[in-house]
Order: C-alpha cells, then sequence, then structure tokens
C-alpha cells in the first residue's frame, strides 16, 4: 500500500470512529437501529469514492486529504471551516441526545428515506469528483486550474455544497431526529458565506468563472437560488 492510500484510509478510520463514538456515547446505548443504518449508508459510498480517486485522480484526492481549517490560507476560511465542523457535529451529538432522552418519534419510513437521501448526496458528490478534477477543499486557485461547466456543475455553480447540504438534511432524520433538523440552519448559513467567499476569490483570479456565473445562474438549488 502506497502512502497516499495509507493517509487516504487513516483518514476514512478516524472519521468513521469519531462519528461512531459520538453517535453511541451521546445516545448512551448500543441499542440506536438509525445509527447502525446510517453509518454504512454514509461510510460505504464515502470509503467507495476514495478507492475510485486513488485509482483514477490521486492528485485530486492528495489536495482533498489536505483539507481542514489549518490548511486555509485566509483567517475567514479558518474560523468558517471551524464552524462548519462544529456545525456537523450538532448534527450528530444532538441526534444521539435525543436518542438517549426519547424526545423524537419518526417513522421508520422517513428514517430509510433519509438515508437515500443521503446515499444520494454522496452521489451526487461523486458526479462532482468524476466531471471536474479542480473540486478543491480549499478556497483556492491551483495553477491550470479550468473552469468546469459540465456534469453537476451545468446545473448550479456550487454542487458540492449542494450535495453537501442534502447530506447534512437528511442526516438527523436518518438518525430518527427531529430535534436535529433546526440545527441544518446553521450549517446553511456557514455553506452560505463560504460559498460567497469562494465566488469572490473565484471571480478574482479564475479566468472565465465571470462568463461561467452568467451561464449557470444558480449557486445552490436550480431556479431558486
Amino acid at each position: 500500500m502506497n502512502s497516499s492510500a495509507a493517509k487516504a484510509l487513516a483518514v476514512f478510520v478516524k472519521r468513521l470512529v469519531i462519528v461512531s463514538l459520538a453517535l453511541f456515547l451521546s445516545a448512551g446505548s448500543w441499542d440506536f437501529w438509525e445509527a447502525w443504518l446510517f453509518l454504512p449508508a454514509f461510510f460505504v459510498p464515502d470509503l467507495l469514492i476514495i478507492l475510485y480517486l486513488l485509482r483514477n485522480d490521486p492528485d485530486l484526492l492528495q489536495r482533498r486529504l489536505r483539507g481542514g481549517a489549518s490548511a486555509e490560507t485566509r483567517t475567514s476560511q479558518k474560523i468558517i471551516i471551524s464552524l462548519m465542523s462544529i456545525c456537523f457535529l450538532s448534527l450528530v451529538l444532538v441526534p444521539g441526545l435525543d436518542r438517549r432522552f426519547g424526545g423524537s418519534h419518526i417513522p421508520a419510513w422517513l428514517v430509510v428515506a433519509a438515508d437515500v437521501g443521503v446515499l444520494l448526496g454522496l452521489w451526487i458528490q461523486f458526479r462532482v469528483f468524476k466531471a471536474n478534477t479542480f473540486a478543491s477543499i480549499i478556497v483556492t486557485v491551483v495553477p491550470q486550474q479550468k473552469v468546469t461547466s459540465t456534469g453537476p456543475d451545468a446545473v448550479v455553480r456550487h454542487p458540492m455544497y449542494a450535495s453537501g447540504l442534502l447530506v447534512n438534511f437528511c442526516l438527523p432524520l436518518a438518525l430518527g431526529s427531529w430535534w436535529g433538523v433546526p440545527f441544518v440552519l446553521g450549517m446553511l448559513a456557514v455553506i452560505i458565506l463560504r460559498l460567497r467567499d469562494e465566488e469572490k476569490l473565484l471571480r478574482r483570479d479564475l479566468a472565465g468563472y465571470e462568463a461561467y456565473c452568467r451561464k449557470v445562474p444558480y449557486r445552490l438549488i436550480p431556479h431558486l437560488w
């Protein structure tokens, strides 16, 4: 196993362990069937995407592995990434606490439907990676970067954020929690801050991005915004 594969799998295992511990420790029980259903729905596609990138686009995988607040070059984005991490953690912890104290009663069909939504969001992310080798996790412009206007990028300007928002919206429902849903609004606010800041940089530094914005007017949701 080469170093890139080892690092990618180590990051994957770390995410899996952190999310699993957050879920079951906050719930105070292993008797959490919604979590047992959600974990493979989220992490199996995540692993498959990693394996695909290892084989087909290792440079993109390497750029995405360098993500995180410390990797951002501007203070504003360091703060935004930190807030995104907090929002995601809340979307995991609140449903766990909800499970512990029995606050929500979501029907099984809605839980399953939410897991399907998670799968759909991850599938869109995979489509983004196939179409756009510059889908960096860091807000920056790299040498030889070009505007991508095919695949999901032909529908909205920020399909990665749109798919991430879909996953985050479905996450608390997939974990059987109504109380977790309002925390999605925090993630939405942070994503909007991030993409607005990102667009300023891309309009300034990426040739052709201004024309792309005129061609694809919607940022996150087709025919809405």
